[in-house]
């Protein structure tokens, strides 16, 4: 198995029944439903297809629903696809029905009371950058700085303006509530700003009686502003480039998402990278080599997942962008296995101390005698966490009685999910664990392995034991 996990993000071109099962076979761990493209009754008969497919599937896997946010676009603008010209001016209003091309509003209704003189506006990723020269009651003047053709229902970045927008819109708690009720095992917030409104959908998801994982999707420049704060607040931290390379300095992005990864090593929190991975083998069968280095790149910056986006949702290869993820990550990881990188401590609260002081020593066991596998019982996936963090060089085989929570380890690097019954003794967990290890090719009569636990098993906060053992037959 590889240890980086694959989020792929479900489309037309892999909504079907043959495409949702040739992506499982294929490694894909987490299915994305952006909510930000159909309907919630799309999304709903997709689920229903892929809870189909995981039900003949052995290996565990999860599902991650993404909110839209605040997200601004040009509203309907007629005819389309005009060019707007360098140095030409046009309109903005506060208007959201249709427009022309040097006329036309968007579908946030703030916009014009929330820019000001001087900001600069960006069209479709950055391809038309406008900047404001005159303020109006209800509009706003802009001259063209990079021009281009413009279409309806086109991003809108406003990188110089503070939006008065809340993260969740009143569309995202309609989608909040359908997550909830589905049980989808994640969530991603956004276009977060602070950490308090993480802490907000975490108290809005826990009233309702869920236990939905929060992805803070870091996209903005006053994320990154208050990063800290937000990685300590986020069950899960995603880092969206593709808005990042929009609203600040492109030539920053790499070294943010190295900070932002290296962060969340450091306090213990999953992260994704994402965005144009392979964004080619939307239309080619095969990824750039720059698109490689990326992503092997990633995996070097410690992620614990690496996620597609239009690849999967509506380009021509969905598979053999997986298969591609998969490749570039075995050989990667290969070689990561052979070097001796330093073990950062990881800083967490006290509940989790004894468990990130455990990972970093089975980190050190397994490096001085080479097991085959490191076999965890983790009830509340908190343990097989501080593992995954610790990257250990061999598959770590995380075992629970909850399928919920096995589908929630899903995204730890390096974590083998697998649902079992608690057993009632150590002696049990060891004989349980040698069985499934053999059952799924990790290891064989005479290997070594290495069993973490604690007492007494299926009690959350416990993990206290570690033990070397020898497979028997």
């Amino acid at each position: 198995m590889i240890k980086t996990k694959i989020v792929a993000t479900v489309g037309p071109a892999c909504s079907g029944p043959e495409a949702v099962g040739a992506m499982l076979e294929g490694g894909v761990d987490v299915f994305r439903l952006n909510f930000s493209h159909g309907t919630l009754e799309d999304h709903g008969r997709f689920l229903e297809t892929l809870n189909a497919a995981r039900a003949q599937h052995p290996r565990m896997t999860a599902v991650m629903g993404d909110l839209c946010g605040p997200k601004i676009r040009t509203a309907i603008i007629r005819p389309e696809g005009q060019v707007l010209n360098v140095g030409e001016e046009i309109t903005i209003t506060g208007e959201t029905g249709e427009g022309t091309p040097r006329r036309f509003g968007t579908n946030y209704p703030a916009f014009v009371a929330d820019v000001a003189v001087g900001h600069r506006v960006f069209i479709d990723d950055g391809a038309i950058a406008l900047q404001i020269v005159e303020k109006r009651d209800d509009a706003i003047v802009c001259r063209v700085l990079a021009g281009g053709p413009l279409y309806s229902r086109k991003g809108i970045n406003l990188p110089d303006t503070e939006i008065s927008a809340p993260s969740i819109t009143e569309r995202d708690w309609q989608c909040v509530n359908w997550a909830v009720e589905r049980k989808l095992e994640f969530l991603a917030l956004s276009f977060v700003r602070t950490a308090e409104e993480i802490l907000q959908l975490k108290d809005y998801i826990a009233r309702a009686g869920s236990d939905i994982k929060v992805v803070s999707k870091l996209e903005k420049p006053q994320a990154i502003a208050h990063l800290e704060g937000i990685v300590r607040a986020s069950d899960v931290v995603l880092v969206a480039r593709g808005d990042l390379g929009v609203e600040m300095d492109l030539a920053e992005v790499p070294l943010i998402q190295k900070r932002i990864t290296h962060m969340c090593r450091r306090f213990g929190v999953p992260v994704i990278v994402a965005t144009q991975m392979l964004q080619s083998m939307i239309e080619s069968p095969a990824p750039t080599r720059a698109e490689v280095s990326d992503v092997a790149n990633a995996i070097m910056d410690f992620t614990d997942a690496v996620m597609l986006s239009g690849e999967t949702a509506v380009g021509k290869y969905p598979l053999e962008a997986v298969k591609s993820m998969q490749r570039i990550a075995g050989v990667t990881e290969a070689w990561l296995d052979t070097i001796d990188g330093q073990r950062p401590k990881i800083e967490t609260g006290d509940e989790l101390a004894t468990a990130a002081a455990i990972g970093r020593m089975v980190a050190q066991l397994v490096d001085d005698i080479a097991p085959k596998l490191v076999a965890v019982w983790s009830q509340n996936g908190a343990a097989a966490r501080m593992l995954s963090k610790a990257r250990i060089d061999v598959p770590i085989l995380a075992l629970s009685s909850s399928a919920r929570v096995c589908g929630q380890m899903c995204l730890h690097y390096g974590v083998a999910p697998q649902q079992a019954e608690t057993p009632d003794s150590f002696d049990a967990f060891t004989s349980l664990a040698e069985r499934i290890a053999r059952q799924r090719g990790l290891a064989k009569t005479g290997d070594k392995i290495v069993l973490v636990a604690g007492s007494p098993l299926g009690a959350s906060g416990t993990t206290n034991a570690i033990m070397v053992h020898k497979v028997t037959g």
